[in-house]
């Protein structure tokens, strides 16, 4: 692990969080952030996030590039790269692109995001794989805790909530003048080189799942009745959960037969944790 020092932001990323901080003032939106002082000043962490919007990068971000002064290394699915409208975005921030379509892709993209740990950038990864409509966690796959075993760095959970008010998949697409978001980082979780990272997945979902409910729980606008953004579980209008989570094992379930009459092997040194594209 090399933790001589942060790595510094590029004159690209200036240009990013200039933007990203010009939109979120003329939009007004309130962000409020708390435990950032879990995510280490230097040296390499894997920062795991609920992925609840299309901007959730953005929120995980933005305390770390503007108090922190550090870049991040994102994994994001391929399809982003080719978007006109957002494919300059992850080129510019040196994300690392994620194709569950490849063996070899899927093992690149986790062999990347470790070296990028061990020479002491922040990854930051959505183990749940895709936005959930429900607003509750899907299952999280085993991939930070492989990369920060491997690595030899924390993983630092986070979770984050507001922002799917104005851009989720299957919502509308707005952008709320306004609108309160709440990110919250947790205390670090160790993954030791012979620790189980089945067993520590689970504590990383324990932990992900305590900091998500506090942030629905006290989030500045409450949980209106009904509202299409609360999860059901808080008297909203969001997809039931079970339902959501049945949908989302079948689709794996397609996607592993598929996989596997491809002959693809189902080798766990791979990337998991894409952020969706919008």
């Amino acid at each position: 692990m090399d933790d001589t020092g942060p790595k510094q932001l590029t004159w690209r990323w200036r240009v990013l969080a200039a933007i990203i901080i010009l939109a979120v003032r003329v939009l007004g939106w309130r962000i409020e952030v708390r435990g950032l002082e879990h995510v280490p000043a230097r040296g390499g962490a894997v920062l795991a996030f609920n992925h609840h919007s299309y901007v959730d990068f953005m929120m995980v971000g933005w305390p770390i590039v503007r108090q922190r002064r550090r870049p991040m290394r994102f994994l994001a699915k391929r399809e982003i790269w080719s978007s006109r409208k957002v494919g300059w975005v992850v080129r510019w921030a040196e994300a690392i692109p994620v194709d569950r379509g490849s063996e070899s892709a899927r093992a690149a993209a986790f062999a990347a995001a470790t070296q990028a740990l061990e020479e002491g950038d922040l990854v930051a990864v959505a183990p749940e794989q895709t936005i959930s409509s429900s607003f509750e966690l899907l299952p999280l796959r085993t991939g930070a805790a492989r990369m920060a075993q491997q690595a030899g760095v924390p993983i630092i959970p986070v979770a984050g909530w507001g922002s799917q008010r104005a851009l989720t998949k299957g919502g509308p697409k707005r952008l709320i003048r306004k609108l309160p978001v709440t990110v919250r980082f947790g205390d670090p979780l160790q993954v030791g080189p012979d620790d189980d990272v089945v067993e520590a997945t689970e504590e990383l979902t324990r932990r992900m799942t305590h900091l998500l409910h506090v942030v629905q729980e006290t989030y500045p606008d409450g949980a209106p009745t009904g509202a299409s953004w609360v999860p059901a579980r808080l008297g909203g209008g969001a997809p039931d959960h079970a339902e959501v989570l049945r949908e989302h094992t079948e689709r794996e379930r397609r996607w592993m037969r598929s996989q596997r009459d491809a002959g693809g092997s189902q080798d766990h040194h791979r990337a998991d944790g894409g952020a969706e594209p919008a």
